[in-house]
């Protein structure tokens, strides 16, 4: 599965549109991770533990838009779209929203 920003592929001709597809994926941050992390921050480290928080959340959302691009019998997705939210009380919740085309090559 091709996934891309771009709205089209080099060497392919879209023959079909599916329409619009999205791919989400929410997950809490860790209170303990968060202390940690404001460690780091002071001393003027990387928060590597957000780091691989915001890396799976992604992959997360990025499956869940191609697995249901394949549902669709698409080839691609173009025109992807990703969005980061942090949400809940004390921001505790870290949502990834992919969003796309799914096309099919002719």
């Amino acid at each position: 599965m091709i996934i891309t920003t771009t709205p089209s592929v080099d060497g392919k001709k879209i023959a079909s549109y599916l329409g619009v597809i999205t791919g989400e994926a929410i997950v809490g941050v860790n209170i303990f991770r968060d202390l940690f992390a404001s460690i780091r921050d002071i001393v003027g480290g990387r928060t590597q533990s957000y780091e691989r928080v915001l890396d799976e959340a992604r992959q997360l959302a990025q499956k869940d838009l191609t697995d249901r691009a394949a549902e669709l019998g698409a080839d691609a997705v173009v025109g992807v779209d990703i969005d980061y939210e942090v949400l809940g009380q004390g921001n505790g919740m870290l949502m990834v929203s992919i969003s796309g085309t799914a096309v099919t090559f002719g």
